[in-house]
């Protein structure tokens, strides 16, 4: 999965005609930890979506402009805007859920 950045996150995120997932993480982060690898395993099955992570502690700013509060913190984007935001450590499940719901909702 790419981890981006406040110089990339315009480029790979906002300008990405598409749907982007990304990954509001910190190294830190128990919940972090055990999410990684099930978004891992979404990514290689969820081959029409992009997956990206953001260091929170690196990227203060994409953070507040993000209205990142806690984290993981996961939000959804369509070419550029925000449609789906959630947080926790979810199950595969879980996440595959609101995947879906996404995509019915667009």
């Amino acid at each position: 999965m790419l981890t981006i950045n406040k110089d990339s996150f315009k480029k790979e995120v906002l300008d990405y005609q598409g749907l982007v997932f990304v990954d509001f993480y910190a190294d830190w982060c128990g919940p972090c930890k055990t999410t990684g690898p099930i978004i891992e395993e979404i990514e290689k099955e969820e081959k029409n979506i992009k997956f990206v992570k953001v260091n929170v502690d690196q990227n203060p700013d994409l953070v507040s402009q993000h209205s990142v509060f806690s984290i993981p913190t996961f939000i959804i984007y369509k070419n550029g805007r925000q449609v789906n935001q959630f947080v926790g450590g979810l199950s595969k499940e879980a996440f595959i859920e609101e995947i879906k719901k996404t995509k019915e909702q667009l």
